[in-house]
């Protein structure tokens, strides 16, 4: 299973970042949850510091173009296998940014790859 850091997240139900993390996790893929507001869903902290977080496999943003340049260095200082650009949060100047530190990158929707077998 892929430990996947859901950047974005919130305890909102109508958003992506929480359906994203509700069906990663009924697919069990172990998540870790980064937002702007501190609360508990499916029994994990969304935490709204950046932390160092070991063995991820992926990142998905669920985080804005123009809110993306505060996660620059922090994302690709985690040194995840890939990074998922949800639509809506498409940012070529961040995708060259990861490619050249050798991190994959997927403009793509993570409950279509969960959804179709492709995560």
């Amino acid at each position: 299973m892929k430990k996947t850091l859901v950047i974005g997240a919130s305890n909102n139900p109508d958003r992506y970042s929480y359906k994203a993390a509700e069906k990663l996790l009924k697919y069990g893929h172990e998540i870790e949850l980064l937002g702007l507001r501190p609360d508990v869903i499916f029994d994990r902290t969304i935490d709204t510091q950046k932390k160092q977080y070991a063995d991820l496999d992926t990142v998905t943003l669920y985080v804005g173009p123009k809110n993306q340049p505060d996660y620059y260095e922090y994302v690709a200082g985690l040194n995840p296998k890939r990074v998922i650009f949800n639509p809506g949060t498409e940012n070529r100047e961040f995708e060259e940014l990861l490619r050249s530190r050798g991190i994959e990158v997927e403009e793509a929707c993570t409950l279509v790859l969960l959804g179709t077998g492709q995560y």
